[in-house]
């Protein structure tokens, strides 16, 4: 019972075994709006491998993205936020 209230041992190098370390280091940037060209230049990869990666990451409800004529803007979700400050999966996902 005492085990429900501790912190998880996780850490951001277990996020990126789970997700992957590019699509963690993608959720990591996204604490800011960003656009698909302006990640790939970031994180030094093909905005199409950005655009799969924020496929996956949009699917699993961690990453919002709204578009604005032909400017697509990404941002992670309040989930992909509690993901990125622990390093573990949130309580309730």
């Amino acid at each position: 019972m005492g085990l429900l209230w501790e912190e998880p041992a996780a850490t951001r190098a277990g996020l990126a075994a789970v997700l992957g370390r590019t699509r963690a280091t993608l959720l990591e940037a996204l604490g800011e709006p960003l656009t698909t060209p302006g990640l790939a230049t970031r994180l030094g990869v093909t905005p199409s491998a950005v655009s799969q990666h924020l496929g996956a990451l949009r699917a699993a409800g961690l990453v919002a993205t709204r578009r604005t004529g032909r400017t697509a803007v990404h941002l992670r979700t309040a989930t992909g936020t509690a993901l990125t400050a622990s390093g573990s999966v949130p309580p309730g996902n």
